[in-house]
């Protein structure tokens, strides 16, 4: 299904059932919005909102995971939310723990899936052969299980920001910025409920990541599915919902009970 992208006080973002309790999801470096599709049409029960992070627009020297987080928290305070369910994939999962830190009393759940902040193996050493399509292809693909979810939209929209020399350099500063910015040492500092939702195929933030993340966040729940990689949200989106679901569900439920 396809929702309007509103523009406004400089943000764009996706806004779903207003006046619900709210689900905010956060994409990751090369993300989109469309990786959240099968969240934002089965969880009508939520505020589903959207934002799209400003990796390509915003001011180069505030580019960074300190400058997303302040994007982040400004359009927060802006939309005037709070008791917030914050998700996030990959460096949206990276944004969502500063958050976290930054603003606790905001943030009623935390849900992070193949997030950075302690380990990830991006694009690597070999990220300069940006110019041939077959290698960006197979590095989009083995973000997957299965090659077949990286379609040739997704890898052609991949192929044109690296080949797209501000973008790629957007790219970079952002990458090196979440690698600068590991929050091994601050994580504890967490106490929101956490769910981590790991794909046991998982290239970029390996299995052992999402233990590490279980280990170190001390209310959290680590879910492992089978046969997938880095966007369990995309590759399997049923069960990564049913997951999602009943961990939000228990916290409605003993919110109720006390």
């Amino acid at each position: 299904m396809m929702h309007s992208i509103i523009s406004e006080n400089g943000f764009k973002y996706i806004e779903l059932n207003p006046g619900k309790e709210v689900l905010l999801l956060l994409h990751g470096l090369f993300g989109a919005l469309s990786n959240f599709r099968d969240i934002a049409d089965n969880f009508r029960n939520y505020n589903v909102v959207i934002p799209i992070l400003p990796i390509m627009t915003m001011p180069l020297k505030k580019l960074g995971l300190p400058g997303l987080v302040d994007h982040v928290d400004q359009f927060i305070s802006y939309k005037g939310f709070d008791n917030l369910n914050i998700l996030g994939n990959s460096l949206g999962g990276h944004i969502a723990q500063l958050y976290a830190l930054r603003k606790p009393d905001y943030v009623k759940s935390l849900i992070l899936t193949g997030s950075s902040g302690l380990f990830e193996n991006a694009m690597g050493k070999t990220f300069p052969q940006r110019n041939n399509y077959e290698f960006i292809k197979a590095k989009v693909e083995s973000t997957f299980f299965d090659p077949q979810v990286a379609d040739k939209a997704l890898v052609d929209e991949v192929f044109e920001t690296v080949n797209d020399r501000s973008k790629a350099i957007r790219i970079v500063v952002t990458a090196k910025s979440a690698v600068r910015n590991n929050l091994a040492n601050k994580i504890h500092d967490i106490k929101a409920k956490t769910l981590l939702v790991w794909g046991k195929n998982d290239i970029i933030t390996p299995a052992f990541v999402g233990k590490k993340f279980n280990e170190l966040l001390p209310n959290s729940v680590l879910e492992y599915i089978d046969n997938c990689g880095h966007a369990p949200m995309m590759e399997r989106p049923q069960l990564f919902n049913n997951i999602l679901n009943n961990f939000l569900s228990s916290i409605h439920n003993t919110l109720v009970e006390h």
